[in-house]
C-alpha cells in the first residue's frame, strides 16, 4: 500500500533555469534526469523531487518540503554562506532566533527558493 512506498516531493517553478540556478549553485544540489520539461534531484535514502515548470509556482503559503537533517545549526550556517537568506517568524506557537525555531520536539528554519516555494531544513531532538 502507499504507506510502504516511496514519496517524492514536487518543486513547482515558474522559471526553470532561474530556479535551478538557485538549487545547484546555492543549495549545491546535483541535477539529475531531465524528463517532461523539469528536472530531478535525488537525495538521501532514495528519496527525491522532481522540479517542473508551472504558473502556480510559489503560491502556497505553506511549506513545499523539508529535508531532515542531523544539525540544524551547521546546515543554516553553511546555507547562509552560500546566499540562503532565512525566514524570521514571531508569532504565537513559533517564534525564531537566528532563523531557528525550537520546539515540539525539533528544531527547523525555513526559507524561501527564487519561486516563493516555501522549504525547510529540520532536526529531531
Amino acid at each position: 500500500m502507499l504507506q510502504k512506498s516511496p514519496m517524492y516531493a514536487y518543486i513547482p517553478v515558474a522559471d526553470l533555469a532561474r530556479a535551478r540556478q538557485f538549487y545547484e549553485q546555492k543549495l549545491g544540489f546535483k541535477a539529475g534526469r531531465e524528463e517532461a520539461g523539469g528536472v530531478t534531484y535525488e537525495f538521501g535514502k532514495g528519496t527525491a523531487c522532481f522540479m517542473y515548470p508551472t504558473p502556480n509556482a510559489g503560491t502556497s503559503k505553506a511549506s513545499q518540503a523539508f529535508w531532515q537533517v542531523e544539525d540544524v545549526e551547521r546546515e543554516v550556517a553553511e546555507l547562509k554562506a552560500r546566499g540562503v537568506k532565512f525566514e524570521d517568524y514571531d508569532m504565537p506557537g513559533l517564534k525564531t532566533k537566528d532563523g531557528i525555531a525550537t520546539g515540539g520536539g525539533a528544531k527547523a528554519a525555513w526559507f524561501k527558493d527564487t519561486e516563493g516555494n516555501i522549504l525547510a531544513v529540520v532536526q529531531s531532538l
